[in-house]
Order: structure tokens, then sequence, then C-alpha cells
């Protein structure tokens, strides 16, 4: 059974089924409502049931008296809907409402999707979450004051586990350190979200989402978030690599365009192997992947488009879609992954020792 619950005072309506907390069932469908340890602990989710009959849950008494709740109070992050519900809560609706927060974190999980490829999974302290939109970036802190910028590959509304692509940079400081020290249960600190490049929930365009390497990361938190939000706009993602190989979540992106006729997926290799039987062979998409989405849709005057990836690309994007479809420039949303300036130093002194 779902009930309607209806947000003052911006009016916005979701459905909540019996058994998911409100603040689940808001964030599934792309309602950013406040929150912090989703535990009932710290009352950050606080608001006011105006209307309707709710069921409570692990609300702790710290967070939320015997008197609040005769108040109309309640935690969203614990209360069920019991009836048809009126809620009174402040809606989150830009990055810049968002707390930033440094916060110690354990790596749960580590995967090796590609030679040069890995996959962290960081868990949060008990009591502890970070909300953030999807396709936003958070720091790994460093010694020395050192930083590296990493977007989350998850989606909001599944944020038990933050998870980070990482590709191994020559020279690169940490990323070497990923590949051959790092284990599961180390500690890392981290301070976030950051940026601007996040799913504009507020427009129905078709979306052209253009993704290089790693850069998959980000589209897929964004594509995970439309999905789990039942979004019906038109999703056409383009995904480039230099080799099969390097497409390290390529099911994943084969999976969505099965399950949802809204979404098209188009994988693009520019270095695809030849040598081998015939079987073995890419058969698929080759080039630049920004160039095979200009293929296909010669006037994007009406789509939103985001593009994530190596900065060459994104600049290659940006000025060919705007110039040359007739993309509005305030409808390219991007994220340049740039190399930090001490790898490309360590990268450097490397190459000069070497030669």
């Amino acid at each position: 059974m779902a009930f309607e619950v209806r947000v003052e005072p911006g009016r916005r309506v979701f459905q909540a089924a019996a058994d998911e907390s409100l603040l689940d069932a808001a964030l599934r469908q792309g309602l950013m409502l406040p929150y912090n340890c989703r535990d009932g602990a710290c009352g950050t989710c606080r608001g006011r049931v105006l209307a309707g009959v709710v069921e409570h849950g692990r609300s702790q008494t710290q967070a939320l008296s015997d008197a609040d709740r005769r108040a109309g109070f309640a935690l969203f992050c614990c209360a069920r809907a019991r009836s048809d519900l009126i809620i009174e809560s402040r809606e989150l609706r830009s990055p810049e409402e968002l707390p930033v927060k440094t916060l110690p974190a354990r790596v749960q999980k580590l995967t090796l999707a590609a030679p040069d490829v890995m996959i962290i999974e960081l868990k949060l302290p008990p009591g502890q979450r970070l909300q953030f939109f999807a396709g936003q970036y958070i720091d790994i802190l460093l010694e020395g004051g050192r930083r590296r910028a990493f977007s989350l590959a998850n989606a909001p509304c599944a944020d038990g586990c933050l998870q980070l692509h990482i590709r191994r940079t020559p020279g690169g400081q940490f990323s070497n350190r990923v590949f051959a020290a790092m284990k599961e249960r180390d500690m890392l600190r981290l301070r976030g979200p950051y940026g601007s490049f996040y799913l504009r929930e507020d427009s129905l365009k078709p979306m052209l989402l253009v993704a290089g390497g790693t850069g998959f990361g980000p589209i897929k938190a964004i594509v995970e978030q439309a999905i789990a939000e039942k979004s019906t706009r038109r999703m056409d993602i383009y995904w480039g690599a230099r080799q099969r190989a390097d497409l390290y979540l390529l099911p994943v992106a084969e999976s969505w365009a099965r399950a949802h006729s809204a979404i098209r997926f188009v994988p693009v290799l520019s270095e695809p192997a030849h040598e081998g039987p015939a079987p073995g062979r890419w058969s698929g998409r080759t080039g630049l992947v920004h160039a095979a989405a200009m293929q296909d849709f010669p006037d994007l005057s009406r789509h939103q488009v985001y593009v994530c990836g190596a900065p060459a690309m994104v600049a290659a994007a940006r000025r060919d879609f705007v110039g040359s479809c007739a993309l509005p420039a305030e409808e390219f949303f991007a994220d340049s992954f740039e190399v930090a300036n001490d790898d490309l130093a360590a990268a450097a002194g490397s190459s000069l020792t070497a030669g």
C-alpha cells in the first residue's frame, strides 16, 4: 500500500510505501529533504506532520521527545506513513544549501574493475551520512594538506556506502597507493560534497550523457538517481574508452537500456583491438565519443547535455555541441577530470629520470 505525501510549503507530492521511511521515499523520488544520520539520532530531518497519521519508528528521545510528538513533529528518517499525509519540511534545491562536512571513512570494499580502474566503497561512521546531489564530488584529504577530488559514483538515494571510480595515474601519489597498498578496513578522511555538476531534476528535456573513461562514475550516479525517481525523461548515454576492457562496468550500462525503454546506451572505442579471431573483434562504434554523439544528434537545441571525463574531451564537446549542434550554452553541464599539480610534477620527474 502506498500513501500520498504532500510537502509544504512547496506543495511537492510523492508516494510513500507503508514499509519505507518518509525520507527514503522522498529521496527516491527526487525530493532533497534535509538529513544527516538517517538513524533517528540527530534530528536534522525533523519536521511537522500537518495532517495524517505516522508511525514514529526508531526515533530516539534526544532527537524527538514525547512533547515533540504530541506537538505533531516527527523524524522523517524513521517515520512511516499510515495514511495520506501533509508534512512541513524545507526542501534543498541547490548544492549551496548542503552542508560541507569533513568525515572519516573506512574502506569497505576494493574491486579491480579493469587493469587500471579500482572501485572503492567507503563506509562512514555510524550515525553519519553525506547528503549530496547526483554527480557531485568529494575531496580525499591527504598528508601535508594535499587533497584529491573524486566524483561520487552512487546515487544519493543509495548512500549506505560512497562509491569512487579511481584510475591509476602515472606518477599519481594517491592512485598508486590505492593500487599498491590500500586494503579493506583502511581509514581515509574526506570532505564534501562539492561541485556544480549534478542532475537538474526540474527540467523535462531529453538528456544526452557523454562519459570518457572513469567519467562514467558521476554519469552512473545521475542515471541511477533518475531511474530511482522513475523519471520518464529520455536518456541517451555514450561511454567512450580506448579498448573494450576499459568499459569496466559495461554490463551495468547495458542493463539500464534493457530494463528501461527511455534509456539508450552506446559504447564507443577509440582504439579497438583488431588482432585475434573475428568473434573477439569490436563491432560497435569507433572514434571520438562526442563525435559519435554528434553524428546521432546533429540538432541539440531541445536537449540538456551532461559531459564528464578528460579536459580535452570536455572542451571539444562544449565547443562542438554548442557551436555545431545548436545546444543552448546554459544547457551544457560538465565535470573535467584534471590531474593534480603534484602528480603532474611527479610524472614529469619520473619521465626525465627514465630518459
